[in-house]
């Protein structure tokens, strides 16, 4: 058994979902990005979700993760491959419809060869290179395949153009990303003039769909957005400005929970934990949380971190270990072993959010939500 779980909310996402769609209207398609575990969410169960509530297309970075939304969603749903394919995965993704990227030509001719060999059409996305300097085709690169998509017209579909932009959730990069949505443009318009066209366009994430509308078109690639947190401060601070709302429309899907393992007393003057980094500076309550860093909790929130219980938010003391923490309970007067700790999430009128853990630390939201172990078990609630 597990030392915490992790609860899923339908609610919130119906939340969530129904602002990306006021956002981007009816005529956008959605694209549910659940690349790195559905961003700690589980990419089953949150898949699972997003089909009932009417979501069709989604969007994972590897073979791997499409095999998983996959085993879900089977023919129920557009799978789109944004990164990484082995070459006998190319085979599987094509035979089951499944979209991919191409940004290099060797894998556009190894997927049309494919495609050949047992007559079924590849159905690719177009990854064009307009600044960012990762991956996708220059215009140089461009020419070099045009030779390839006309030699091969009849074992592809081109589905999609489409690039990505370098931080379109940071003020400072408004110009390298308004230079990004030019240089889009005009590959576009120079692919068109050579005669290849793709059935629609996309470059938006959920920064750039909230900051640069314009960049919506066909269909949007939206990720943290429909788990409940904003890209950044900055994008938040952009979204009140423009709706005059004065909150956040969106709801946090994941509360993470455990409970109390153990409680112990320490005088004052007693260290707590490893090392020397906490000191008891008066008679101390301590609760052992049976959550560490091996288990997503990082180790940079030693002595910063919070957690809730009983309705109280507490600190985390002390140095956190691999397989747990450490905290002070000393204003809760009946707390016991086996009390629910919420890590992630709201109890009583308190909340931690996973903003929270990227101001007391280094991480990203993403990151912070990405680290949560796979085998921590998910429940939709």
């Amino acid at each position: 058994m597990s030392t915490s779980s992790i609860e899923l909310s339908t609610g919130a996402l119906k939340a969530n979902l129904a602002f990306i769609r006021d956002l981007i209207g009816p005529n956008c398609i959605l694209s549910s990005v659940v690349k790195g575990n559905a961003y700690g969410h589980g990419i089953e169960p949150f898949t699972e979700m997003l089909l009932g509530e009417g979501v069709q297309h989604f969007s994972v970075f590897s073979a791997g993760e499409a095999k998983r939304v996959f085993s879900v969603s089977g023919n129920k749903a557009n799978i789109m491959i944004m990164g990484h394919l082995y070459d006998d995965e190319l085979k599987w993704a094509i035979e089951n419809e499944i979209e991919f990227f191409v940004f290099d030509s060797v894998r556009l001719e190894k997927a049309l060869k494919i495609g050949r060999s047992i007559n079924k059409k590849a159905i690719i996305h177009l990854e064009l290179e307009t600044g960012m300097n990762r991956t996708g085709f220059d215009q140089d690169a461009l020419r070099a395949i045009l030779p390839i998509l006309k030699s091969y017209e009849d074992f592809y579909t081109l589905r999609g153009m489409c690039t990505h932009y370098a931080g379109a959730e940071s003020i400072s990069n408004y110009h390298r990303v308004n230079e990004q949505i030019k240089k889009f443009d005009e590959l576009k318009s120079w692919l068109n003039e050579q005669g290849i066209e793709s059935e629609i366009c996309h470059t938006a994430c959920s920064a750039a769909s909230i900051r640069y509308p314009e960049t919506q078109m066909d269909l949007v690639r939206i990720g943290i957005l429909q788990y409940g947190f904003w890209p950044s401060k900055e994008t938040f601070i952009d979204y009140l400005g423009k709706s005059k709302q004065p909150n956040s429309p969106l709801k946090g899907v994941l509360n993470w929970k455990s409970r109390v393992m153990n409680l112990k007393s320490v005088n004052t003057g007693e260290f707590v934990g490893y090392g020397i980094s906490y000191i008891a500076e008066e008679n101390l309550k301590v609760a052992a949380i049976p959550v560490g860093y091996a288990y997503g909790y990082d180790r940079g929130l030693s002595n910063l971190g919070r957690v809730l219980i009983k309705g109280h938010r507490v600190g985390v003391i002390g140095i956190v270990n691999m397989n747990m923490m450490l905290v002070d309970v000393t204003p809760i007067e009946d707390i016991e072993i086996g009390d629910e700790v919420t890590i992630i999430g709201q109890q009583g009128d308190f909340e931690i959010s996973v903003a929270s853990f990227s101001e007391l630390s280094n991480q990203l939201n993403y990151e912070m939500l990405t680290r949560l172990p796979q085998d921590i078990p998910r429940h939709i609630n």
